[in-house]
């Protein structure tokens, strides 16, 4: 996948088949889209090609508001990675200002979709707006798309557990701690990549070492307080583990400055402080508990290993 951060200078692409959006999640909607921009692709002899944006369009539109507490499923580099893993074949990075939010839908059709880029096709989600104040839609492009000879698809609205998939519903999932039902939603493994640091005193006296994970991206979504099956990769290579995550102030704010996540690997060897570190979520197995020794803690940990063991293959 080429990966592009300065659109007044892109190469050229052969027959484009584009698409727009935040794609946060690159949840089972915005595969079903991607999927197509592929097949279309290969058809005509094209490339697929995904237009988004960094920050998110909410951070700058509503920096007192909305954005000031936005909570996002991946932060930027998760979001690379598992377009990576779709299959897209290019993916152009927009830097969202206010300047950029006033462009009229009709401008960002004629300068970037067609001046730019010579799309042959734009495959849009369902109910998908774009251009300033959201004025642009899917009847809005298959017009102009007529003048400007360029196909126009638009894909239904995918639903799982009689529910329409979005962003906003596996965020709302993940939040109540429920993994397996995000992660039916997105499609994949939820996931949280960062930087592994030393890890608790406390666990290591007990000969339940454990290291913690530091999140760069302020606005990354962490799922509620509680006890974790997950799979970690560090180096290309897959380790078992058991993740607890609790916030050293109040559980409902999010604030990944606040929120501890300690990782107990299974095995003992493979990764030291300061190595990249991607962590993959199967299921919350419990709540945060509070013992009142240690010996209680060992045989709930113990426990914990067992059920995780099971799960995780």
């Amino acid at each position: 996948m080429r990966i592009f951060y300065d659109p007044e200078n892109l190469p050229s692409i052969p027959n484009p088949v584009v698409t727009t959006g935040s794609f946060d999640g690159v949840h089972v909607g915005h595969k079903t889209i991607l999927n197509r921009l592929n097949e279309i692709a290969r058809n005509i002899g094209g490339e697929s090609v995904l237009i988004t944006f960094h920050p998110h369009p909410r951070k700058v539109l509503f920096p007192d508001t909305a954005g000031k507490s936005l909570l996002l499923i991946n932060s930027q580099r998760e979001k690379i990675e598992l377009l990576k893993r779709a299959g897209l074949n290019n993916l152009i990075i927009f830097t969202f200002t206010p300047e950029f939010a006033h462009i009229s839908s009709i401008d960002f059709i004629r300068n970037i979709l067609v001046g730019r880029l010579h799309a042959k096709k734009v495959v849009i989600g369902f109910n998908h707006h774009f251009g300033h104040n959201r004025e642009g839609n899917f009847d809005y492009l298959y017009e102009l798309g007529q003048y400007y000879h360029f196909g126009v698809e638009e894909i239904p609205e995918q639903d799982i557990h009689n529910e329409t998939v979005s962003s906003t519903l596996i965020r709302k999932a993940l939040l109540e701690g429920k993994i397996q039902r995000a992660n039916a939603y997105l499609d994949h493994l939820y996931i949280i990549i960062g930087t592994l640091q030393p890890g608790s005193d406390t666990c290591r006296q007990i000969n339940f070492p454990t290291m913690r994970i530091a999140i760069e991206d302020e606005n990354k979504l962490v799922p509620c307080d509680g006890v974790y099956a997950v799979s970690i990769m560090v180096r290309d290579v897959h380790y078992k583990g058991i993740v607890n995550i609790k916030n050293s102030l109040m559980p409902e704010i999010r604030n990944v400055d606040e929120i501890i996540i300690d990782i107990h690997f299974f095995e003992k060897d493979g990764f030291l402080p300061g190595d990249e570190a991607t962590l993959f979520f199967a299921k919350r197995i419990r709540d945060e508990l509070h013992f009142s020794n240690d010996e209680e803690m060992k045989m709930q940990l113990k426990q914990d290993y067992n059920e995780v063991n099971e799960l995780i293959y």
